[in-house]
């Protein structure tokens, strides 16, 4: 059957809104993105996972590669290793996205930053 989640799982705010981590194991995590109504994530890619979003509620504008699609409940949209990514929320409503990464390596510390509203710098990448 496996072992159930730990219950402290980690949350955090940002500029844009908020993630919470729903489950973690060997090779994935699963979180949970709510980007409040205007605001928009920065452009960045990752060397160690791919990611797979699920919209929940609301309407997602995505850019994957330079390439805009907009998605709204239930569908779905793919970010593979090492793709530059974004997701906007340019809707009056609450986005909320489910975001399951996938890779040897899932930690905040490998987000390399293209662009931020917010003027973060890059993390550190592996």
């Amino acid at each position: 059957m496996g072992e159930p989640p730990p219950m402290n799982l980690h949350s955090e705010s940002r500029p844009w809104g908020s993630w919470h981590v729903l489950e973690e194991g060997d090779g994935y995590k699963v979180k949970r993105i709510v980007v409040d109504p205007h605001a928009r994530l920065s452009y960045q890619y990752h060397h160690q996972r791919a990611e797979h979003w699920v919209v929940v509620a609301g309407k997602a504008t995505c850019v994957v590669d330079g390439e805009t699609t907009i998605v709204g409940p239930g569908e779905c949209v793919d970010v593979a290793l090492g793709q530059a990514h974004r997701i906007s929320n340019d809707e009056d409503e609450t986005l909320v996205i489910i975001e399951v990464q996938r890779g040897d390596y899932t930690g905040e510390d490998d987000i390399v930053r293209l662009e931020d509203d917010y003027g973060r710098k890059d993390q550190p990448a592996e």
